[in-house]
């Protein structure tokens, strides 16, 4: 048999299929493996031919990265979107293993980090805490939605709301049937263990900025809190990956699109790639360091006071988070202290 260069496994949730290429390019095999079969299957082949394994940055992918990792082989993850294109002719999870095997080849290709354990942990706390949330602002807007059929308005905020409504089930003279007192005494009591379960892993994040010192610097910097820089902290495996700070924010989906051709330059909108969640609570945090200017007169606060007439708050915002992400950058890649200029 060749000596193996490259295998590009495509992952399945039972099922997986390995191609193998040699240094040439050149087809070895192409194969369907069972997930429990995989490790043995490549732990077959000599160790000395020094082979990558290249899988998509998809579900799963982390964790048979890390175990392949383990038995000492050198594992890349890439993202599906940098397949795609080398996908021939109709898709299958054959064309699939190969167009990895195949992408994965080319020089200029770009790779994702394989996350530890402790990072998808701390993932797992941000994505069950924002569906928390989610579903605490739903409830909310179902309650009045419900109420206002029966005529009773309540004024914007969730703290209102808070109030009123035990005051509303407790008026006997507001109309309400007592069928409809009940489901609303459950949806309310639904509601407030959203709020509950919020504050439950809010605190499991607390400890976890605690003790972690890159969380410690990050939240220095201004428009990053406790639940941005635990984020961040698990989403960006090794920073160096990135050259610099401008690749960190386009990274995160915070430079312009180009549409250029013929030497014209056009520049549009944010590319919005990347994690949708880190860039919503970057610019919502610059959104309130915007807020905060008023009487401030360091160099970021003039900056931002400069732009405001012409940009407007939005637009400004924006900005504001790619100056942010690149400063963030800076801090994760040389471990060092935040230093904001006067």
């Amino acid at each position: 048999m060749k000596r193996i260069s490259t295998m590009g496994i495509d992952l399945a949730k039972n099922t997986f299929q390995l191609h193998a290429a040699d240094r040439k390019g050149g087809k070895v095999f192409n194969k369907k493996v069972k997930r429990e079969k995989l490790l043995g299957e490549i732990e077959k082949f000599d160790k000395e031919d020094d082979f990558l394994i290249a899988m998509e940055a998809c579900g799963g992918a982390h964790h048979v990265a890390r175990a392949l990792m383990a038995k000492g082989y050198d594992v890349k993850l890439i993202a599906p979107k940098f397949v795609k294109p080398f996908v021939k002719s109709n898709k299958n999870d054959a064309k699939d293993a190969e167009a990895i095997t195949e992408a994965t080849r080319r020089p200029s290709m770009r790779f994702v980090g394989v996350k530890s354990v402790e990072q998808q942990n701390i993932q797992a706390i941000h994505r069950i805490r924002a569906g928390f949330v989610k579903r605490k602002t739903a409830m909310a807007n179902e309650m009045r939605g419900l109420l206002l059929e029966y005529g009773i308005t309540i004024p914007q905020g969730i703290h209102k709301l808070k109030k009123l409504i035990p005051a509303i089930l407790s008026d006997v003279e507001n109309g309400l049937t007592l069928d409809f007192r009940e489901l609303l005494q459950e949806l309310y009591s639904e509601w407030i263990n959203c709020f509950e379960k919020v504050e439950h892993y809010d605190k499991k994040l607390s400890c976890i900025y605690n003790r972690n010192e890159d969380c410690k610097r990050l939240s220095k910097i201004d428009g990053v809190g406790l639940i941005t820089a635990t984020a961040l902290v698990a989403a960006v495996g090794d920073p160096k990956a990135f050259k610099n700070g401008r690749e960190f924010s386009a990274w995160l989906g915070l430079t312009p699109r180009q549409h250029s051709t013929g030497g014209k330059t056009t520049l549009l909108g944010i590319s919005k790639r990347g994690d949708s969640y880190l860039r919503k609570n970057l610019i919502h945090g610059c959104r309130a360091v915007i807020y905060r200017t008023e009487g401030k007169e360091d160099r970021r606060s003039r900056w931002i006071k400069g732009k405001l007439p012409s940009k407007g708050v939005n637009k400004v915002s924006v900005a504001l988070a790619n100056k942010t992400a690149r400063a963030i950058w800076a801090v994760l890649a040389r471990k060092e202290e935040y230093r904001r200029v006067a």
